[in-house]
């Protein structure tokens, strides 16, 4: 039964891929994804106004992955559906219902091998519409957590050879087919992959990612570069518009990110300067520090401390607040997403102390618990700069490789700073949220 289906998948993915010959060392891939998550908010994002009430849905991600990997190309597609669950009706009513942009083209690209295959020196080309995951995806990461993710229209140029990869990414953003001219909406429509810089979208982005890796880990430098169109303000019946103009505001971001292993201990450090201007115009000059030690007490017991700084308020005119790029929040500055993830909180800057354990008794279950410390990087106006503290526990099992659960909890005690900081009206001061996770992620492969 399970060779028949392999079979046929193969064969599907040829037919929809031009009815390509299976011949030489060409493989075809398909995969897919079924994600739901049923999520209990009571303060998820932000502190929970003491008078409004929980929330409680189900989101669903369904993802359908094809790929062809020979000796000089490489073929990604990924097409997904997003919705929550009760979202659309039984029936869609196309004259009353919205559009709510569920459905969207994730990845679309093709990497192409410049050099020859017989090469110690890979040089290649990568195309279309793809993810950006480097590092620890602090600053850049496909935001996985997040039932839409990310991803890029992008050029990129990669070359490997020996410990050493270089990628060299270009992008440039427009809104549509024009005639004349290049201005740019910075805030589309629909399911779009900003959730930073104000929630504006970059009209140009440019970048160098240089690693080397050693037999104890490995050392990253990025420099990035990213624009963002000018505009004014309009007052539209006594509403303000924005009107797009000519030319960018420039900012520049430059890192270093190491992470090495020694015995016992992996340590794990990131650096970063940021200077220019933000999507608003404002001038910039801002500092992200972070590091994070952890220590293996058993081999299935791990547990570690860490520290992460970035800067905030303002001096000479120039915002401090360092933006943390397109990276993956959910992972770093607590799992109730309430910095830098939907929610803003000023730009105050962050400090976050915090423990982390991490326990893997066998192939099948992950635990992890971690306890955070928040305090803002300057004074959040007469409230000082206790941000208060966050708890957050999850559990992985893994039934089969193919099948997956997920569950977590976590509490957060919120403070008057961060209430005022997230400009929440009589904040509740107690927080919560909790979710179960299915992840069905069936594949087949035919060479």
């Amino acid at each position: 039964m399970y060779n028949k289906m392999h079979f046929r998948c193969g064969a599907a993915v040829a037919l929809l891929l031009g009815g390509l010959p299976l011949a030489g060392k060409a493989q075809f891939s398909i995969a897919a994804q079924l994600r739901t998550r049923t999520e209990y908010r009571n303060g998820q994002g932000a502190p929970l106004p003491r008078s409004a009430k929980p929330a409680f849905f189900t989101s669903q991600r369904t993802r359908l992955s094809a790929g062809l990997t020979s000796d000089r190309l490489k073929f990604g597609l990924s097409v997904q559906d997003v919705r929550v669950w009760g979202q659309d009706v039984s029936t869609i009513n196309k004259i009353s219902s919205v559009d709510n942009n569920g459905l969207m083209l994730h990845e679309a690209w093709a990497e192409i091998r410049i050099t020859d295959t017989a090469s110690v020196h890979n040089f290649s080309l990568k195309v279309g519409r793809q993810e950006l995951n480097y590092d620890d995806g602090r600053l850049l990461g496909n935001l996985d957590w997040l039932q839409q993710a990310r991803r890029h229209d992008a050029l990129l140029l990669r070359y490997a050879s020996g410990g050493w990869t270089a990628d060299a990414g270009f992008a440039f953003n427009q809104n549509r087919e024009a005639g004349a001219g290049t201005l740019y909406n910075g805030t589309p429509p629909g399911a779009y992959a900003a959730n930073t810089n104000g929630g504006a979208m970059y009209k140009g982005l440019q970048y160098l990612h240089v690693t080397r890796k050693n037999a104890n880990g490995q050392v990253s430098l990025l420099a990035l570069a990213d624009q963002f169109p000018r505009y004014h303000v309009d007052t539209v019946e006594l509403k303000p518009v924005k009107t797009w103009d000519a030319g960018v505001h420039a900012r520049f971001t430059a890192a270093v990110f190491a992470q090495q292993t020694f015995r016992k201990i992996s340590l794990t450090g990131n650096v970063a300067y940021q200077g220019g201007k933000y999507a608003d115009g404002g001038k910039v000059e801002g500092w992200l520090l972070s590091g994070q030690a952890l220590y293996a007490i058993t081999p299935k017991l791990k547990a570690g401390l860490g520290a992460d700084y970035t800067t905030g308020g303002k001096s000479s005119g120039k915002s401090k607040a360092f933006d943390p790029l397109y990276g993956t929040p959910h992972k770093f500055w607590g799992h109730m997403d309430y910095y830098y993830a939907g929610s803003t909180f000023g730009a105050t800057g962050l400090q976050d102390y915090y423990l982390r354990f991490l326990f893997k008794p066998n192939a099948k279950w992950a635990f992890q618990a971690d306890g955070h410390r928040f305090l803002a990087a300057s004074d959040v106006t007469g409230q000082g700069r206790d941000f208060g503290w966050e708890a957050d526990v999850n559990a992985n099992f893994a039934l089969t490789p193919m099948i997956g659960f997920e569950a977590g909890y976590s509490y957060y005690r919120s403070t008057p700073a961060l209430a005022a900081a997230k400009q929440v009206a009589d904040a509740a001061r107690s927080n919560q949220w909790a979710y179960l996770m299915f992840n069905i992620k069936p594949s087949f492969l035919l060479k």
